[in-house]
């Protein structure tokens, strides 16, 4: 009888597992069912680009260009908000701890890649923490020197550099921003001494080198294009792998100094979270895609000196990638350590 009742007890056992188990698997079934579902339905509610430097600056100005075509695409209010300090890693160390579901995105430029090879303080890592939603393109630099210059091109001034090491000085806007990489990249291959004159910002270093107190800049086109159209600097050569629009007759670094493979720009995307859902990131990349494509979005962009060239997800990826791999490569040769 006891015997009876014990395997009494272990069959209602098995079926009490066997019910449990069906409602955990429908359960976990009817959430998996849920999160494509929520993609489809994506956005919902007002989605956020985090842009972690000032407003007015050029990733703000780009940002807000974009946001306003793609908020019209989505059909939802695209918001753009600056979360600054620490060089950018305030904004992007928020958006690296948002929730992965498309709804907070990060404004990114070569300090995304640059910032943790200079601040062992930063913990996030760009291609480990973000994936990619797209590329816009590139907004180049151009070497210029002042107007009274005996430099009248890029060759010119390389040479005096090799004839007097160190005696040619570069400003830029600070460690690590795109104009002290252009210099510290043409040093390199060149091999010639340059020496570097930071400052806390573009138009301090712009005002001293209208002064003639530094010899040149790779200062950025859009602020450079004025200056050397009113006759105030001369233009050597752009940073971009090709011409610029903004001043096409202006040869390239690689043109004008006979080094294939130099290219320096202040490039520009977004990024998300890095597990936010593939339907998601491709329904943002979609509409991103379309912004730019827009006639009058790409006119915008081009008014602010920007070379245009959409990149997908996946390319953005590799891009981001490889400029990481550059930039490690140039500054441990260029001793420059991690703070």
């Amino acid at each position: 009888m006891n015997c009876c009742k014990e395997r009494s007890r272990h069959r209602h056992a098995g079926v009490i597992a066997c019910m449990a188990a069906w409602v955990f698997l429908g359960t976990a079934g009817l959430a998996g069912a849920q999160e494509p579902a929520a993609a489809i339905r994506f956005p919902e509610h007002p989605v956020r680009i985090i842009v972690p430097f000032s407003a007015g600056g050029v990733v703000d100005s780009v940002s807000r260009i974009i946001a306003e075509r793609v908020a019209q695409i989505l059909q939802q209010p695209v918001i753009v908000e600056n979360k600054t300090g620490a060089g950018g890693a305030i904004g992007t160390d928020f958006v690296a701890k948002s929730a992965p579901d498309g709804y907070t995105l990060l404004a990114v430029s070569p300090s995304h890649v640059v910032g943790p090879l200079l601040n062992s303080a930063i913990t996030w890592n760009a291609e480990r923490d973000f994936r990619a939603i797209a590329g816009f393109g590139v907004i180049p630099n151009v070497i210029v020197v002042p107007a009274a210059s005996p430099a009248k091109s890029l060759g010119a001034l390389l040479n005096a550099a090799r004839s007097q090491p160190g005696a040619i000085t570069y400003a830029s806007a600070g460690v690590g921003t795109s104009n002290h990489l252009s210099g510290e990249l043409l040093a390199q291959m060149t091999n010639v001494s340059l020496t570097h004159v930071p400052y806390k910002g573009q138009p301090e270093a712009l005002s001293d080198l209208l002064g003639a107190r530094v010899s040149m800049m790779a200062l950025t086109i859009a602020i450079a294009r004025p200056q050397v159209q009113s006759g105030k600097l001369q233009a050597l050569a752009v940073t971009s792998s090709r011409r610029s629009a903004a001043l096409p007759g202006v040869p390239t670094v690689a043109e004008a100094a006979s080094i294939p493979g130099y290219e320096v720009g202040a490039w520009f995307g977004l990024v998300a979270p890095r597990k936010t859902p593939d339907a998601v990131v491709k329904k943002l990349a979609d509409a991103v895609a379309q912004a730019v494509a827009n006639p009058d979005m790409a006119r915008r962009l081009t008014d602010l000196g920007m070379d245009v060239a959409p990149q997908s997800a996946p390319a953005f990826d590799r891009y981001i990638a490889s400029e990481s791999q550059k930039w490690a490569r140039v500054l441990k040769t260029a001793g420059i350590a991690t703070q």
